[in-house]
């Protein structure tokens, strides 16, 4: 899977926690296909963590050519770290029987992913759970705690 090269160690930690809450990671399926925007789903149904790696590519101008650019790299980077950690906090929440997760009340979403939460929301039709995610993404500790408390 092409993703892994841009995780760092706390992502691939996270992928071991989903493994063994019995979810597997899988990368640009047809779902990547319905919008080159869309940069990872969670597929409850088949237990599994879809990446969009292709996408997060073409919406980042990475290349094999540009490889090199530092800049680039790190943006592709980010964006596939937060996709892991969005889709993990949505395992989390199917290992709490499928319910919203109790955080922190003070925790808050960046007002700069709105858009991105209105799109979640169309698709999962899920308010506080996406909303959950888009916090969580950002703070992978919090996540793998959640991942350890429900699931393990």
């Amino acid at each position: 899977m092409e993703f892994i090269q841009f995780l760092d160690r706390t992502e691939v930690e996270i992928i071991k926690m989903v493994e063994k809450a019995g979810y597997k990671t899988v990368e640009n399926t047809k779902l990547c296909m319905l919008d080159e925007n869309y940069v990872g789903f969670f597929n409850r149904r088949k237990k599994e963590i879809i990446i969009c790696t292709s996408n997060v590519k073409k919406r980042e101008g990475y290349t094999h050519l540009r490889k090199n650019n530092r800049n680039i790299f790190e943006k592709t980077a980010l964006h596939i770290k937060k996709a892991l950690r969005h889709e993990a906090v949505h395992v989390a929440q199917e290992c709490n029987d499928g319910n919203s997760l109790k955080i922190d009340r003070k925790l808050s979403m960046n007002p700069a992913k709105i858009n991105a939460l209105n799109g979640s929301i169309r698709i999962s039709g899920e308010e506080e759970k996406e909303r959950q995610a888009y916090i969580l993404e950002d703070n992978p500790r919090l996540i793998k705690k959640e991942l350890r408390k429900y699931c393990l």
